[in-house]
This record gives C-alpha cells, structure tokens and sequence, in this order.
C-alpha cells in the first residue's frame, strides 16, 4: 500500500499567512496532500507541536513535502539530523524552491548528505545577510531621521472614530494614511472589539 502525501507548513508567527505555502504544495503535488501539519512558530528549534505531531505521525513510504529547506529548520545541524532521521524511517522529503527529494535511499548516500548540508548552509547564510541588512537599513533610517520604530497602536478612541470612518464608507487605506499608520494596524484596531462597544 502507498504511503501518504504530507504537507509540512510553517510560519513565524500566528499572524502570518500560510497560503503561500499550501498553494505551492498543492500545486506541486497535483492534488491535496492527505495530511497538513502546520507550525506558528519559529524555525530556529525544532521544539515544534506540529513537527513532533508529523515526526509520530509518517510511516514507511510517506512523502512529505516542504515548501523550502528554511520552513522545515533554519539551521543547517537540525535540518540533516531531521532528513537522516526521516529518511531512516523509509519517508521521502522534497523541498521544492530548492527543487531536491531525498529519498530513503539517499541517507546512505554521500554525495546527497553533501548536497542538502551546502544547501541548508546557503538558506542560513541567506537569512543571517537579510538580518544583517535589515539592521543596517534601520541604522541608516535612524541617522537620516526617518525610522519611525514599531507600528504605533491606536487610542480606544481612535479605533472607535475610524470604525466610524470606515462604517459610513471611508477607504480603509485613507483612514490608516489619516492616522499615520500601516493599513493591518487598522485592521487588526477595526477586528478587536474596543472598550467603547
């Protein structure tokens, strides 16, 4: 009997959308995976409900299908000890943005250990140059005077004169640009119920 198809997603934080994700899953494997396991949180640990769920879950000649390398582990140690140990199991795991399946076959393989660690190794590099010019942006911002911080939150009064904007018909994005804020500030503000309802 074939094994399963297993979508693995995850996301940094609860607020972040996963569709992305699931689309190119989908999408990769022509059809909806039998099984979703979906973490919100962060990929720096493996301490993750959703990925110890799947780790219980996958059986000999499952598929498990990841999004990208950096979606299953950041680090370059935690991601060859998680393909080893699934591909020990008989699972088979593809990465599609690198466009790689190790396959249980592979673990014995020297020449695909060496590739998913120079892979895994690219991904955490990748990831510490965006921190690294993300802190210099907000440095340069700082010094021109333009960096403004965290995303301000609203007064309850505030929320509730621009749930009254956006009730007699105000864009949305007129009503955050009024407020000097970003447009999901304001949705989040109008989703929240405020003390004045």
């Amino acid at each position: 009997m074939p094994g399963q198809v297993i979508g693995y997603v995850r996301v940094s934080s609860a607020d972040q959308n996963p569709e992305r994700q699931i689309l190119a899953i989908r999408s990769a494997t022509g059809a909806e995976p039998d099984r979703w396991f979906t973490d919100h949180s962060s990929g720096s640990s493996t301490d993750r409900p959703a990925l110890a769920a799947m780790l219980i879950h996958v059986r000999d000649q499952d598929v498990i299908v990841v999004a990208s390398m950096d979606r299953l582990a950041r680090s370059v140690v935690d991601l060859d000890q998680l393909v080893t140990r699934l591909t020990r199991q008989g699972v088979t795991v593809r990465f599609l943005k690198e466009g790689l399946t190790f396959q249980p076959a592979a673990q014995a393989d020297p020449l695909a250990v060496f590739q998913l660690q120079v892979m895994g190794a690219f991904a955490q590099l990748e990831r510490a140059l965006i921190r690294d010019r993300q802190r210099e942006g907000i440095e340069a911002a700082k010094d021109r005077g333009v960096y403004r911080g965290r995303a301000r939150r609203l007064s309850p009064e505030q929320v509730v004169a621009a749930k009254a904007e956006v009730s007699s018909g105000v864009p949305k994005t007129v009503v955050a640009r009024r407020l000097g804020i970003a447009r999901q500030t304001l949705y989040d503000a109008l989703s929240t119920p405020s003390a004045a309802e």
